[in-house]
């Protein structure tokens, strides 16, 4: 195929709790790298208000702008001190706490269907990709119940309605600010090093999205 593959990188903005969400840099960061292996990939990015209402409106229009091969994504964790690759997305949502305009879900479930859906494979490889820039980075088999896991599972849905061939969701920890006291026995992790983790499964992520492509012999 000659034209550009294809990727969309996403992450939220600030939500209760949480007035600064350090997955808007990295979005920023990722989207402005310059590498030979990305000449020929089209990389598109968004940042989701952490609404409920904003997830389920955006999301269709920004795949239907971007019409990528794959999909990045980035939330917070703010009190988990690692990366974690999400290996799946569950079918729950929170009725505690509110979105980020005051509205709480209504109900436990997102859809009446599948207990869990899973990313697939893939995330095996991103984790390695990740640990291999020496970051501390896990798989996870729970992504909450909260903004995070409902895009998650919107996006599988997607990936299964035939949108973006590769879906993937990682969660990044609460990072230090200069003049911000840093919880204490937290790891160091910077932005530069969350930024190289990022740039190495982005990497990955194009190359699984480019044997995607590749038709069958």
């Amino acid at each position: 195929m000659s034209d550009k593959l294809r990727i969309l990188l996403t992450g939220f903005g600030p939500f209760p709790g949480a007035p600064y969400n350090p997955t808007q840099p990295l979005v920023a960061r990722l989207t402005q790298l310059r590498r030979p292996a990305l000449e020929n990939v089209a990389i598109a990015s968004h940042i989701f208000p952490v609404t409920y209402a904003a997830v389920d409106r955006q999301l269709p229009d920004v795949l239907a702008k971007a019409k990528p091969d794959a999909l990045l994504m980035f939330g917070l964790a703010a009190r988990t001190p690692f990366l974690r690759i999400e290996t799946r997305a569950r079918n729950a949502v929170t009725m505690l706490w509110p979105d980020a305009a005051n509205t709480r879900a209504s109900k436990r479930g997102i859809a009446g269907h599948a207990d869990a859906m899973m990313f697939g494979p893939h995330t095996a490889r991103l984790l390695r990709a990740a640990r291999r820039t020496g970051i501390d980075a896990r798989a996870s088999r729970d992504a909450g119940a909260y903004l995070c896991n409902y895009l998650s599972w919107r996006a599988i849905e997607n990936v299964r309605a035939d949108g973006p061939k590769l879906a993937a969701f990682i969660h990044v920890p609460l990072l230090a600010r200069s003049g911000v006291m840093r919880r204490k026995g937290a790891p160091r992790i910077t932005l530069d090093e969350l930024v190289d983790a990022g740039e190495a499964m982005l990497m990955e992520m194009v190359q699984l999205a480019r044997n995607k492509r590749r038709p069958v012999a």
